[in-house]
């Protein structure tokens, strides 16, 4: 293992990051980010879920250097007297899980579909290209919004969980049709090669060669639209929740957070949703950030 990670570190990648500053800071930024997510229950203040915690009496005070501001609540708290900084670590990890998921599943999907498109070829090729040009057609956020606005009022008492399902399908169905395409691209040129021609004369099934010969190759482009994706969907999510679509009213997401501090913005507590922007801006742009790295690392033209 520590060969491997040794090898990693001297390889192009690692050079190419070591090289970027604005690489380095996005990656600290998008860790501490992540680890506040991840180990929420831990490091919060306060736990914004419990509802026995929490304080009416407290509710709207302003960050601690400002007058009538408590040491208790540091980014001060909310209309129902949620601790903000506390709010923010768990929505951050609520979007990230959906944002990474709904990734995920696009992923799968999407690679699937264009692997299969571009190996294939033929009626099958078209069929699949002309459901990714009509999927384009739509607005990404009108389909997320149908699919998630058709569920809720579909399963009105459904629970969390689902919920949380709903979201993570409703933004994949907007996000695969770039894989799909890129994917599709890719095996293409691929199929051509003289490695994929040896492995179909020596009688290598048409599966494995995609998988184990082909995928490999394409994975690339892959990766990098991946990690600007999580970014994408990580933005969608909040815009669904701060439309009344996306998670549940009592999960503070960013979204969420985002749009019950909205109804106080021009009346002084500003604090409400400026934090929870600044977060999801924080994150969004990191993660742009090191998209934009990765695609310029794993490109030999660049270098």
């Amino acid at each position: 293992m520590s060969n491997l990670i040794a090898r990693w570190w001297d390889g192009d990648v690692a050079y190419s990051f070591r090289r970027s500053p604005t690489a380095i800071v996005a990656a600290v930024v998008g860790l501490v980010c992540v680890f506040c997510a991840v180990f929420a229950p831990w490091v919060a203040p306060h736990n914004p879920l419990d509802l026995t915690t929490l304080e009416l009496s407290d509710a709207r005070l302003p960050p601690f250097w400002m007058e009538g501001g408590s040491t208790k609540y540091w980014l001060g708290t909310d209309d129902q007297g949620r601790d903000i900084l506390s709010a923010l670590m768990y929505g951050a990890r609520i979007s990230l899980v959906v944002g990474l998921a709904s990734v995920l599943l696009s992923v799968l999907v999407g690679v699937a579909l264009g692997l299969i498109a571009g190996f294939r070829g033929g009626w099958v090729d078209g069929f699949l290209m002309r459901v990714c040009d009509v999927m384009l057609s739509f607005p990404a956020i009108l389909i997320a919004l149908l699919v998630a606005g058709v569920a809720r009022a579909k399963f009105p008492d459904a629970g969390a969980s689902v919920a949380f399902g709903v979201l993570i399908i409703a933004i994949a169905l907007t996000g695969w049709v770039q894989y799909a395409r890129t994917v599709r691209g890719s095996t293409m040129v691929e199929r051509g090669k003289e490695y994929v021609q040896a492995a179909r004369v020596t009688g290598v099934a048409p599966w494995r060669i995609m998988l184990k010969h082909v995928l490999p190759n394409v994975l690339g482009p892959v990766m990098v639209l991946a990690t600007i994706q999580v970014a994408t969907a990580i933005i969608t999510e909040a815009t669904l929740s701060f439309l009344g679509v996306g998670v549940p009213p009592t999960s503070p997401s960013l979204g969420t957070l985002i749009r019950v501090g909205n109804d106080y913005l021009f009346s002084g507590e500003w604090w409400i949703t400026i934090f929870p922007g600044v977060m999801l801006v924080l994150i969004a742009l990191s993660v742009n950030l090191l998209g934009d790295w990765l695609r310029d690392a794993l490109n030999p033209r660049l270098q």
